[in-house]
């Protein structure tokens, strides 16, 4: 190793003075290695928050065991099941309780601009808190007041003034489905691709907003498993015992749930991921037009190597080594932009969009691979350099 060191500090670094002879090349090489770490940060960060916003609804409820419908598909496309089934699963051993969830869209005018926005209603008995929210829970008794609903600071929006007002204890009332509401209290879950914000109140608030809808029809059923209970086992009693109108699942499970169905039936997951392909194979393209003209304007001094005895691996060496030296530093003006835009991009549509040191490290893999695939690539002509060729 000792020996290895050595001769890596003697060795004549040819790799780095190609690639800064040729400034202008190396140049527009590390920006388009930076841009194509740009898309593939873009992409992958745009895909990671469809999936955290789109299931963090979920993730927030307090329950070990949910009951569903088979025909839900995702939190805002709840279909509903019979009120009768809560009652019943109560007759399973290690069900301590069983409480109804109400969901629903609803169209309300901006409190501040009074142009048509769309948000998530979510009713509940405020005396069994459905989340595990403590700033939420804490005002949970404002909601048992007629039309009074608590609004979610995280919404898609405009919100600003509306915000300043109920943190000062200033009630804001607006209208929505023929009725004024009031909000009397905020807390913080955020936005998702699939609603704008949420609107939470109590079940017969909820009820009041949507006449239509049967007090005896729930879209989520909260269970809480006894002390000493496994939930898995409880939830396939559950399911043995109940009719086929309905899932049962731990929370876990129900999290899992909605990500598959986003990962496999959503266009949008997958569009993201043919994105942060594209810029791979963008990045490649690249790399490889840079280190192929770099290998066919020295091709007589490779030639001369070979003349003079050194190996098709130490030339092969040199080629890794801008490539190395280009995955490196096209990274950081790639892995620095996206922090930006990152910014900019939640500011505009409050979803969570920041950078993670696991994203980081994968683009980081991947601008290597995308390096050294392009450099092996590249490396083609260097095998029939012949010296007899060259002069």
């Amino acid at each position: 190793m000792k020996n290895w060191l050595n001769n890596l500090k003697r060795r004549t670094p040819l790799g780095w003075l190609q690639l800064s002879r040729h400034k202008g090349r190396f140049l527009v090489a590390l920006s388009g290695i930076a841009f194509a770490d740009l898309m593939m940060f873009l992409q992958l960060g745009f895909q990671e928050s469809l999936y955290e916003s789109n299931t963090r609804i979920r993730a927030a409820l307090s329950a070990d065991l949910i009951l569903v419908s088979p025909e839900a598909e995702t939190t805002q496309k709840l279909s509903t099941f019979t009120r009768r089934r809560l009652f019943q699963a109560q007759d399973i051993p290690g069900v301590a309780s069983a409480h109804a969830l109400y969901s629903n869209n609803i169209n309300w005018n901006h409190p501040e601009t009074n142009e048509e926005a769309s948000l998530q209603v979510i009713g509940f008995d405020p005396e069994f808190p459905a989340f595990n929210l403590p700033e939420m829970n804490a005002q949970l008794y404002r909601v048992k007041v007629p039309d009074v609903v608590l609004f979610d600071r995280g919404a898609r929006g405009d919100y600003s003034q509306t915000i300043a007002q109920v943190e000062n204890q200033q009630w804001v009332s607006t209208e929505a489905e023929g009725r004024t509401l009031s909000i009397r209290g905020l807390f913080s879950l955020g936005a998702s691709f699939g609603t704008d914000g949420l609107l939470i109140t109590s079940s017969q608030n909820f009820l009041q907003l949507f006449p239509r809808r049967d007090p005896g029809s729930v879209s989520i059923g909260l269970l809480h498993v006894e002390p000493g209970y496994d939930p898995e086992q409880v939830a396939q009693a559950l399911q043995a015992h109940l009719p086929n109108d309905v899932e049962a699942m731990t929370l876990e499970d129900f999290v899992q749930d909605e990500l598959q169905q986003i990962q496999t039936e959503s266009p949008i997951g997958f569009i993201f991921t043919i994105g942060a392909a594209m810029a791979f194979v963008v990045g490649v393209v690249i790399v490889y037009q840079v280190l192929s003209t770099d290998v066919n304007a020295h091709l007589k001094e490779y030639a001369t190597f070979k003349a003079m005895g050194y190996r098709q691996s130490y030339l092969l060496t040199i080629v890794f080594e801008e490539s190395l030296i280009m995955a490196f530093l096209g990274f950081i003006p790639g892995l620095l932009l996206p922090m930006g835009v990152y910014h900019i991009a939640a500011t505009a549509t409050a979803l969570p969009i920041y950078m993670t040191v696991n994203r980081a490290v994968t683009v980081l893999i991947m601008t290597l691979l995308m390096c050294l695939f392009s450099g092996a690539v590249a490396t083609n002509k260097l095998r029939s350099a012949d010296p007899a060729d060259m002069f």
